[in-house]
């Protein structure tokens, strides 16, 4: 049998160590045959090497539109609070189209760079933006179809039920391509009423949800439970997740627990965003600070979907980042100090497969049928990978290579 595509040798993320390699055929941009040395030929054979090959990474929380502006803000280190909002607010009047295009596309491109093939990015508008970083990340997934699919979370960061003019955009954003629903209510005076808003809007355009929620330093007051109430209600199981919710990394196991079973009955997923989470957090302490990063393992442990991701990339909420989420999942572990192999196979779904759930990508992963997005990892395992923080060496979307990264190779001395 002839395919386009022959990866040869590489090792599936499910595989057994003592397992043997297999070859992934790909034909018309979808995988066509899995197994133990495929007999035929290829346009273009890769050798693996027993290297792991795995579905594209998938990015479930990112903020395209106001990433790598940390040059133009004011970003004095303070305890509390911390001002990454109005620091961003701030720019945004002087903020084009252009501007956004330009630095989301080199953001876009390194995430590329580190096997990312799926994309939820979060966009603000409000009457300082108006629709511009909207439409400079709009213009971006058509541009990019080669190497990711792209979807846009439209969400009012400085408030909705309190800042005039924004639900109009809201709308607006939604009417002209926006597929997610998003929200910030920390930012809000009445947090209840944008939470209610944006499940009306969810419901009017059937359209899934996607929240920052619950970020604090304490659990009296869990917006969580209302958005659990809201999506049992209104039968949106599945389709809702929340992102940071640091306020329950501040409780103790057994209380967590029960919020957790909230989250898992009424099918509500939790990002955790550990980069920006860790930066933030724990700012109300001079001494003894807390790390302030949820604890995803025990969550996925009580049946919680969950997703690790990006979010904020080189701005005031997070000064670092290059869009590679095995760094961020390496990361996280470091955080919530998880090293077994199988805590860190869990973290491996939350970059991969979890992802795809939350985005309800039912097509996704290495099965015949599926796309072609496939990513070479320098390491033989998911468990290996993670711990040495693997890069990509090769990367294909629909059969088609997006990334060559050559292996680092060592120069010896002559003997």
């Amino acid at each position: 049998m002839d395919f386009d595509l022959l990866l040869r040798e590489v090792r599936l993320p499910d595989q057994r160590a003592d397992a043997p390699t297999v070859d992934i055929g790909v034909t018309a941009g979808r995988i066509a045959a899995i197994a133990p040395a495929l007999p035929g030929q290829a346009q273009e054979e890769v050798a693996g090497g027993g290297r792991l090959a795995c579905a594209g990474f998938v990015e479930t929380h990112i903020h395209l539109d106001k990433s790598c502006i940390i040059d133009r803000c004011d970003c004095s280190t303070t305890r509390f609070p911390h001002g990454a909002m109005e620091a961003v607010s701030a720019l945004k009047p002087s903020i084009t189209v252009e501007d956004v295009r330009s630095r989301a596309a080199g953001t876009l491109e390194r995430c590329i760079l580190h096997g990312c093939t799926r994309m939820r990015t979060h966009v603000e508008v409000d009457p300082k933006i108006g629709l511009r970083g909207f439409e400079g990340v709009k213009a971006l997934i058509a541009a990019y179809a080669w190497a990711i699919d792209i979807e846009i979370c439209v969400m009012p960061q400085e408030g909705l039920t309190n800042n005039p003019g924004t639900d109009e955009l809201m709308v607006a954003a939604l009417e002209n391509g926006a597929t997610v629903v998003g929200a910030a209510p920390n930012y809000d005076t009445d947090r209840a009423a944008q939470i209610r808003r944006v499940f009306e809007l969810a419901r009017h355009y059937d359209l899934d949800i996607d929240m920052h929620l619950d970020s604090g330093a304490s659990a009296a007051e869990l917006d969580t439970l209302l958005v659990c109430e809201l999506t049992e209600k209104h039968g949106w199981g599945g389709r809702v997740a929340i992102g940071h919710v640091t306020k329950l990394s501040t409780m103790p196991p057994a209380e967590m627990a029960k919020v957790a079973k909230r989250l898992a009955d009424a099918g509500v997923a939790l990002t955790v965003l550990p980069a920006t989470d860790l930066y933030l957090g724990g700012r109300h302490r001079d001494h003894d600070v807390p790390r302030a990063v949820v604890d995803a393992n025990q969550l996925v442990e009580a049946g919680v979907t969950c997703s690790l991701s990006s979010n904020n990339i080189q701005n005031p909420f997070t000064p670092f980042g290059d869009g590679q989420l095995v760094r961020q999942a390496n990361l996280y572990a470091n955080i919530v100090q998880r090293g077994a192999a199988e805590e860190l196979r869990a973290m491996w779904d939350m970059i991969t497969a979890s992802s795809a759930k939350i985005m309800r990508r039912e097509d996704y992963g290495l099965a015949v049928g599926n796309p072609a997005d496939i990513v070479v990892l320098d390491a033989p395992d998911a468990v290996a990978a993670l711990r040495g923080i693997a890069p990509v060496l090769h990367a294909f979307k629909r059969g088609r290579r997006t990334v060559t990264r050559a292996p680092a190779v060592l120069h010896r001395p002559q003997a």
